[in-house]
């Protein structure tokens, strides 16, 4: 039922964020015709103010027939270049819009507040006197020039959050007949910094934070584990359990080197450095301590449905260091962690806790 429950809230969140998209994409869309359609209407309406006052003139002898012909052929004509060049800006704002939309970008403007909400994706289009918030980069930029200004410090901040498939291996084996593969996942979020290294390059960044990480097993064939002793085995369970869950919880320092492909943005002729526009990579590491460990049994005893939740040290490794790479396009990248210690100090075999996932860095 829980999972059932986020399963729908979901399914609601991107029912409700694509209706939102749909409507700021309508409507932007539709400010546009009607600005293409003011223009034609201005430029015709002074068009026959000035072919009336050549006619006035015509009337009066002030000029003849064969001048009165060419006035308004040369004001028609300029008329025309001027509806094609005022059209031409409004066809390069749809233009910039189709490709917003084709982006995926989830933007909801309020139409009398000056304030957009952005959700997820990057928005380049904020207007000189806009306030932007940013969810769930947790970011407000009170206009253009701020929110450039501030996105190409030498060092911004993102909020991470990543998920993903999670197992463990043993002598370079996953143990995918251990714990389902499906089943177990790992969950991470936190807070970065994302400095840029070099003054005169964009391509090299040391990034670094504070995050949470969630690695859950579940076993396969009704185990769960037993301590005994210093050992944690693996064992099959005497009653039929409908879900059994083991859950590490650690609070890690991850750094890595990023190489960030962003092409430099231009704001008023000047150049700046722009972070998370373009492909990036991040090779580093990880290292911290165990929060929590605990298990979660679920099973049947006498026609009671039982909930059995036990938290202990479970004999784990009090300490977690690893490796993490990432390789992606803007915000989203695919995500590899791999602990190189081992999950529980003194076991007979050693199996190392490995995640690979779907990350996001909220610029």
């Amino acid at each position: 039922m829980k999972n059932l429950t986020i399963y729908l809230f979901l399914l609601f969140f991107l029912f409700v964020t694509k209706l939102l998209a749909q409507e700021t994409f309508e409507n932007k869309a539709k400010a546009i015709a009607i600005e293409i359609e003011k223009i034609t209407k201005e430029e015709k309406a002074e068009l026959k103010k000035e072919v009336d006052d050549v006619n006035t003139q015509l009337v009066e002898g002030t000029i003849s027939k064969e001048e009165a012909e060419k006035r308004k052929k040369e004001f028609a004509e300029k008329r025309a270049r001027n509806i094609e060049n005022r059209v031409a800006v409004e066809q390069e704002k749809l233009q910039e819009l189709i490709q917003e939309k084709v982006d995926g970008k989830l933007n909801y403007e309020k139409a009398k507040g000056g304030t957009i909400l952005v959700i997820g994706g990057n928005n380049d289009s904020i207007r000189a006197n806009q306030t932007e918030i940013k969810i769930p980069a947790m970011k407000v930029y009170d206009g253009k020039d701020d929110k450039i200004k501030r996105e190409s410090k030498r060092t911004t901040s993102q909020f991470v959050f990543a998920m993903g498939l999670n197992s463990s291996m043993v002598d370079g084996k996953l143990q995918d007949s251990n714990y389902d593969f499906i089943g177990s996942h790992f969950y991470e979020w936190g807070l970065t910094l994302n400095s840029r290294i070099l003054n005169d390059n964009n391509l090299l960044h040391a990034k670094y934070g504070l995050s949470l990480m969630y690695n859950n097993l579940r076993p396969t064939d009704n185990r769960s584990f037993v301590v005994n002793g210093q050992q944690t085995d693996l064992v099959t369970n005497p009653i039929h359990l409908k879900e059994s869950l083991f859950r590490n919880v650690y609070l890690v320092a991850p750094v890595h080197l990023e190489f960030d492909f962003s092409k430099d943005g231009n704001h008023d002729g000047k150049t700046y450095f722009r972070t998370h526009k373009g492909f990036r990579m991040g090779f580093g590491g990880y290292a911290g301590i165990n929060v929590k460990s605990k298990q979660i049994l679920k099973f049947e005893d006498n026609d009671y449905k039982t909930t059995q939740k036990t938290k202990g040290d479970y004999n784990v490794n009090n300490f977690i260091y690893g490796l993490s790479s990432y390789f992606g396009y803007k915000e989203i990248s695919l995500y590899l962690k791999y602990d190189l210690n081992p999950i529980f100090k003194n076991n007979l075999v050693d199996e190392n806790n490995i995640s690979l996932g779907i990350r996001f860095d909220f610029n």
